[in-house]
């Protein structure tokens, strides 16, 4: 895995374990060689997750709608600011420059992002893996009510068990790039890689 695409929200919240974990996050793939692929945000734990990196010497790619760049909220120190027209083109960047994504603690973006690209991924739109990094059981809760929505019927067992999920980075990211070792090469060299 050379790049992780990390959704998390732009806020910080109020339990600092989840800055503390944003920060672990950034220095562990710095420290890896992993690249960071996320929304470019300066603040929150967005801005956590970046600095950590940059000081754990990683790199840094951010990706910004202009409108939001206009408005003084991205982060002017990473590696490479990418900029777009439109948060549906944000994350089809987002995915471009990543081989596997992660969601850590968020909120509404969070969920949009994440739930969008596992979409895709079950549509076959791309073969990269999708993660929650469930510390502290953040995502426990949304983990369970899944599980509910699968036992009705309505979510195939396979998608969910597609989902990779992990208490912390290191089996998390054991399990993404598990994923990632088992996608089926593709005919005629081309795919969904």
């Amino acid at each position: 895995m050379r790049r992780l695409a990390v959704f998390l929200a732009s806020s910080s919240g109020i339990d600092p374990a989840h800055t503390e974990l944003a920060v672990h996050v950034g220095e562990e793939l710095a420290r890896r060689g992993i690249g960071l692929v996320y929304g470019g945000g300066r603040r929150g734990l967005m801005g956590a997750i970046a600095d950590s990196t940059l000081k754990a010497g990683g790199e840094v790619i951010g990706v910004m709608p202009r409108s939001m760049v206009e408005r003084e909220w991205a982060h002017e120190g990473v590696t490479q600011l990418l900029m777009c027209d439109s948060m549906h083109e944000r994350k089809a960047l987002m995915a471009d420059h990543a081989d596997a994504f992660m969601a850590l603690p968020g909120g509404l973006g969070t969920l949009e992002e994440i739930f969008e690209v596992w979409s895709w991924r079950q549509l076959g739109f791309h073969a990269k893996p999708v993660g929650f990094l469930d510390a502290g059981g953040f995502w426990t809760p949304l983990l369970d009510a899944l599980h509910g929505i699968a036992a009705s019927g309505l979510l195939p067992a396979p998608t969910l068990d597609d989902l990779a999920v992990a208490p912390d980075l290191p089996g998390l990211l054991e399990l993404l790039e598990e994923r990632l070792r088992n996608i089926p090469e593709p005919a005629h060299g081309e795919g969904l890689r």
